[in-house]
């Protein structure tokens, strides 16, 4: 299918639709779904160690307030990201540059979405094995990633990992999914983002941005998560938030992330509930606080199991689990790409 662009200035502030995610944008007033909880990581608060090197003293004592200024380390400014950024946030205005509304039937877009393939746990010991094309379909308007329990090769279970590599990557912009979750113990549905080129070596180095996570054990709690290098959960210090939103696998919800090159903000049906701006837990952020400043694709896949979506084991009566999307839109801010290339 001919890859159809389609341009639409907007304010920051754009008009998203809630629960329902019709098709014509802004159309219809709905009310929003009802919050019932959001929590996001807390900025730490930092505490200096005291020194033996003398300086200055409360009687006897080194004060907690003193800071050796040879023990702190010098960082090449041309090392420093996410600083240096002026720019309006509220009169942001966008451009509609990359959308799949899945107004066809059949198969997913090939000029616009390729397959993860194989059955290799994923790093997350899953248990499905992703095919090319076997468990999505587009029909009625929209796209459906079927999980089976069926065995293919090593694995008990099948499912489909889609990717935009190299059919959309993109450096900012504001990214908008509706879609309607899967149920039951044992699903793991997410909506992210990795980089395209890897420009700073292997995850998490590089960073992740994962728009939306759910483990259907904890039915209707939404994730929000960065990851780098400093923060990432491999080592407990991923940034985060959650929001619990009732009925988000009987409804559609818009999932999005506005990234911007000073901070990610995550919203749920136009509420925002997680900000990550690097500078609010180190003065001076390198590559290993922010390293998206590089290229990045989406992803859109529905996993099985796995360290956190089996945590508590998986049903095998829910199967088959449907994870359906509406739409997916991207938009890019003409103001931050002349900022930043200009910078």
């Amino acid at each position: 299918m001919k890859l159809q662009w389609k341009k639409l200035l907007l304010p920051a502030a754009v008009m998203v639709c809630l629960a329902g995610c019709g098709k014509e944008g802004g159309g219809g007033s709905i009310e929003p779904s009802p919050v019932q909880e959001v929590s996001q990581t807390p900025v730490p608060t930092p505490t200096a160690t005291p020194t033996e090197s003398g300086g200055w003293r409360t009687g006897n004592k080194v004060s907690d307030a003193y800071v050796d200024p040879d023990a702190v380390p010098t960082i090449d400014p041309a090392s420093i990201k996410a600083k240096g950024y002026e720019y309006d946030y509220n009169a942001l205005t966008y451009e509609l540059v990359w959308s799949d509304e899945f107004d066809y039937e059949g198969a997913p877009d090939a000029e616009k979405w390729g397959y993860d393939t194989g059955g290799s746990g994923w790093g997350n010991h899953e248990l499905q094995n992703y095919t090319e094309g076997d468990n999505v379909t587009v029909a009625d308007g929209v796209m459906t990633i079927e999980a089976r329990k069926e065995k293919l090769g090593e694995m008990d279970y099948t499912s489909t990992r889609l990717v935009s590599r190299g059919k959309g990557d993109w450096l900012y912009g504001k990214f908008e999914i509706c879609a309607k979750l899967p149920t039951g113990r044992g699903t793991w549905p997410a909506i992210w983002m990795l980089p395209t080129d890897w420009a700073y070596g292997d995850w998490p180095t590089s960073g992740e941005i994962d728009i939306m996570e759910h483990v259907g054990y904890d039915q209707d709690l939404i994730h929000a998560t960065v990851h780098t290098k400093s923060y990432n959960h491999s080592i407990g210090t991923q940034k985060s938030a959650t929001k619990r939103v009732s009925g988000v696998s009987e409804e559609f919800h818009v999932y999005t992330l506005e990234w911007l090159p000073d901070k990610i903000i995550m919203s749920m049906d136009g509420e925002q509930y997680f900000t990550f701006e690097p500078t609010k837990y180190k003065s001076q952020p390198t590559l290993n606080e922010w390293p998206f400043d590089k290229r990045m694709h989406l992803l859109i896949n529905l996993a099985v199991g796995g360290d956190w979506g089996g945590a508590r084991g998986v049903d095998e009566s829910i199967f088959p689990q449907q994870f359906v999307i509406d739409y997916v839109r991207v938009y890019q801010s003409a103001e931050i790409t002349e900022l930043t290339t200009a910078k």
